[in-house]
């Protein structure tokens, strides 16, 4: 026993032998104790397997579904499963059976609960809407280990595995804090996180993208990261600009007046990137220049793992005001539709190479749209905003009908700790959380006739869709 020490027993060739394995982040006592909770009393695989199996048919059963092909049901209880596999308990139990753990961030025991193995970048925008539906006891729990990692480390995190990464872009656990306050999940000290939320945007951490901000005074100062000032700086202006509506938010219901009027004054920078004469997001640098050579295909630069026609949408808490400044329904419309008769081409950009997500938005031959990647998966349900409500249904159904199924090649790109099996999921039931951190819904296209998901409050909400069949999307 020690460090850097390891061991291996070899068995005859052909040998069947079963093992019980157990282990713990804290130490070996609890790996002992965790033993004798969890494995001790098991005489077999078979044994553990029931066990294993009854606990995940209790957490699938939050969900039936009647109705539907065979493939549907597999597809949907196949993302659904995969939903609920990140983020991590990084918690144990303890003798008196209270829960405690390691934390990734300052080294030391503590009481409570903590989570990892997740990238907020990707799961704030359907896997934790999805969560806070499902599985609220544990989002209330999520909240308070994002304000202990706080205490622990200086920052929120923002991408862990198992502690802070600073993988990505955008302060997303913002998203989770209001998303939680604004549906009645409070049982957490709203004060320090509201302070946490500035302290984000106020200060640049010590490593990645995402812990703290990048460009965040200049993005104060002349309203938007310039560009190539700062590498990503479209996509950091768009994801500080809602970052700041969530914090906003919870300032707001909270009457935290001091809060609210310093996130307020953001809530618009979006704008301050918007090329009217292109119409669309754009890069420019400190003096106010427009990035010269714009092609909207280029990824990279000043956009993360996408390009122009992926972050045009990123106003998650201001479509009317996004449609406003592209002059009216019309306008939008026009070029929602473009997004999916533009030939599927791309240039690689400053990445210099094909990345998967280029290939897999060739792949699928939808255009420009890239559901392999996650900044563009929301902007299907866009069309509910501007009066052709009939589109995001008839979309939101083909997607499901084309990228998803339960063969060997049924899925479309980066799964991303459950985002896009939770986007199914969510879209299967015929919701979609455009905007997390309000308490609104847009109305997609049911898979199903009926669906009906078990709360934890013990009440159910139930979705009927009546004459529902593949080639009927429409409500």
């Amino acid at each position: 026993m020690g460090e850097w020490v390891g061991a291996y027993v070899q068995f005859e060739q052909g040998a069947a032998v079963e093992a019980k394995v157990i282990s713990s982040f804290i130490s070996i006592e609890q790996a002992e104790l965790n033993y004798t909770r969890e494995l001790a009393g098991l005489t077999s695989l078979e044994e553990a397997r029931k066990l294993a199996g009854d606990a995940w048919n209790w957490q699938l059963g939050k969900i039936e579904v009647e109705g539907g092909t065979e493939e549907e049901r597999a597809t949907f209880y196949s993302c659904f499963f995969r939903s609920m596999l990140f983020p991590r308990m990084f918690y144990e139990w303890n003798a008196a059976n209270e829960p405690i753990y390691y934390s990734p961030y300052d080294g030391k025991l503590h009481a409570g609960y903590m989570y990892t193995d997740n990238g907020f970048w990707d799961t704030f925008c359907a896997q934790f809407p999805l969560n806070i539906l499902l599985h609220p006891e544990m989002h209330q729990r999520y909240v308070q280990s994002l304000l202990d990692a706080y205490d622990q480390s200086g920052w929120l995190p923002s991408w862990s595995f198992p502690g802070q990464s600073g993988g990505m872009v955008g302060n997303h656990a913002a998203s989770l804090i209001a998303d939680a306050y604004v549906k009645g999940l409070r049982d957490f000290d709203v004060d320090k996180a509201l302070e946490a939320m500035l302290h984000e945007a106020t200060n640049k951490g010590p490593f990645g993208p995402s812990t703290g901000r990048d460009g965040w005074v200049e993005y104060f100062k002349i309203g938007y990261v310039p560009y190539p000032e700062y590498h990503e700086a479209v996509a950091k202006t768009l994801e500080f600009c809602y970052d700041d509506f969530c914090a906003f938010q919870v300032a707001r219901m909270f009457n935290a007046p001091w809060y609210k009027n310093i996130f307020e004054r953001q809530l618009f920078n979006y704008k301050n990137v918007y090329d009217p004469s292109s119409r669309f997001m754009r890069g420019r640098d400190k003096n106010g220049k427009w990035l010269e050579d714009f092609d909207p295909i280029e990824w990279g630069g000043p956009y993360t793992e996408g390009s122009a026609w992926h972050y045009h949408w990123s106003v998650f808490h201001d479509v009317q005001g996004l449609i406003d400044l592209m002059e009216g329904d019309k306008n939008f419309i026009a070029k929602l539709d473009s997004v999916f008769t533009e030939p599927a081409e791309f240039k690689v950009g400053t990445y210099n190479r094909v990345i998967h997500e280029m290939a897999e938005m060739a792949l699928i031959e939808m255009g420009q749209y890239a559901h392999g990647n996650q900044p563009i998966q929301h902007m299907i349900y866009l069309y509910n905003y501007a009066g052709e409500s009939w589109k995001s249904q008839y979309w939101a159904r083909e997607v499901m009908r084309k990228l998803y199924s339960s063969g060997p090649d049924g899925y479309p790109g980066d799964e991303d700790q459950g985002q896009t099996s939770s986007w199914y999921v969510i879209s299967a039931m015929g919701l979609y959380s455009v905007c997390p951190g309000t308490d609104q819904y847009v109305i997609g296209s049911p898979v199903f006739p009926k669906m009906t998901v078990h709360l934890e409050n013990g009440n159910k909400l139930v979705i009927e869709a009546e004459n529902n069949k593949q080639d009927t999307p429409y409500i």
